[in-house]
């Protein structure tokens, strides 16, 4: 009877630590998985550019419209009927290739005649040649018949250019439009009647305009020292996807006046086009150098932000505390802002995520990679605001 009760008596004591130790266990399991009381994420990682100075080029980009560099209509010369169209619309012909055949049956006619009318007046000049001599014509009667010679190739010579004029040929080589007129059509009948165009597209100019005052304040920056004048000769194309064009072009002229009307100055570059990538009348972009600077600032575009006040840029300090920090600029040279105050040697500018970094937060710095340069190319940004691009005194 005694063992008994002791077996029982110890059951309960060893079902409460085991109990015990159970929940110990579980209290520490549990004291892992929780977070610490008060701790934070890591910052996010922007992508910052350490600000240094070197050389710039001021470009600027004007909008602009490809022309073609030689352009020809085709029309009917003579009156008649269009047999035929001896060429296939949107390809290239050759100068001097046959496009059309105007019906010749009536110029042939007119050319036959006239033939006769000269033979018949040759043959009555060769005839009155040798009674001359003998004065049995006079000769009033030989220079009339010489007149009348005279009258007849003229005509024949007419006759022929008519006769000539039914076969149509290209009169500049390059690329053909559409027909305007179908087989069976009646042209020239009181005027040239259009037939088609012709445009040589190898090379192209390319037309745009820049504002009279850009110019004045670009030359006052030249004239003071604050800019050196570049060499424009050698320009880009920035199409409307954004691309660059891969081969340079040339400025050709800029007008010595400025348009009353618009307040511009016309300027035309010249662009080679051996693939025929580029087309008439093509909107695009022109990027040309204006000037040049040493010791100047330069931050990529996606880094300034256009605010009311002006462009600012986002900086990280040495405790990566972000900043807003206005700043003027002088311009675009290419894809990258010139910065003529505001920021100074050695300061991190934040280029990439921006979303992540609000004035006041911290981040972490980490250095930003450019692109490569066809990345950087296809990616072109477009032009600045014209009222940052057209001050390049700012800041001074």
């Amino acid at each position: 009877m005694k063992k008994t009760s002791v077996r029982h008596s110890r059951s309960p004591f060893v079902a409460a630590l085991a109990a015990a130790l159970l929940l110990a266990a579980c209290g520490n399991d549990a004291g892992k998985a929780a977070p610490k009381a008060g701790s934070a994420p890591p910052p996010p990682e922007v992508a910052v550019l350490a600000v240094g100075y070197g050389d710039a080029v001021l470009t600027r980009d004007l909008p602009g419209r490809l022309q073609a560099w030689r352009t020809a209509q085709v029309r009917a010369r003579v009156e008649g009927i269009v047999e035929a169209r001896l060429f296939v619309e949107g390809s290239d012909v050759k100068e001097g290739q046959l496009l059309y055949r105007i019906d010749p049956r009536t110029y042939q006619t007119a050319f036959d005649a006239a033939s006769a009318d000269v033979a018949t007046a040759r043959l009555l000049v060769e005839r009155y040649r040798p009674l001359l001599d003998i004065k049995a014509v006079s000769r009033q009667e030989f220079d009339t018949a010489e007149a009348r010679l005279k009258q007849a190739e003229a005509a024949l010579a007419r006759a022929r250019l008519d006769l000539e004029n039914t076969r149509v040929p290209a009169p500049i080589a390059g690329r053909i439009g559409r027909s305007q007129v179908t087989e069976g059509a009646l042209v020239g009948r009181g005027e040239a009647t259009p037939l088609a165009t012709i445009e040589q597209v190898d090379p192209l100019y390319a037309n745009f305009t820049q504002s009279g005052a850009e110019l004045a304040a670009l030359r006052e920056a030249v004239n003071s020292g604050r800019w050196k004048e570049a060499d424009r000769a050698k320009v880009e194309l920035v199409l409307e996807n954004g691309s660059v064009y891969p081969l340079p072009g040339k400025l050709l002229f800029s007008d010595l006046a400025v348009d009353p009307a618009t307040g511009a100055v016309s300027l035309r570059a010249q662009f080679p086009n051996p693939k025929r990538e580029l087309l008439p009348g093509m909107f695009v972009r022109v990027r040309f150098p204006q000037a040049t600077a040493e010791r100047v600032v330069r931050v990529p575009q996606r880094a300034v932000q256009m605010a009311v006040n002006g462009p600012t840029v986002l900086v990280v300090d040495g405790e990566g505390k972000v900043g807003v920090r206005p700043i003027k600029t002088g311009g675009m040279s290419g894809s990258a802002w010139i910065v003529t105050d505001g920021l100074k040697e050695g300061e991190q500018v934040v280029v990439e995520g921006h979303m992540k970094a609000r004035p006041g937060s911290t981040v972490k710095a980490v250095p930003w990679t450019p692109p490569a340069p066809a990345g950087e190319q296809s990616q072109s940004s477009p032009s600045p605001q014209p009222a940052a691009a057209a001050q390049p005194t700012q800041g001074k």
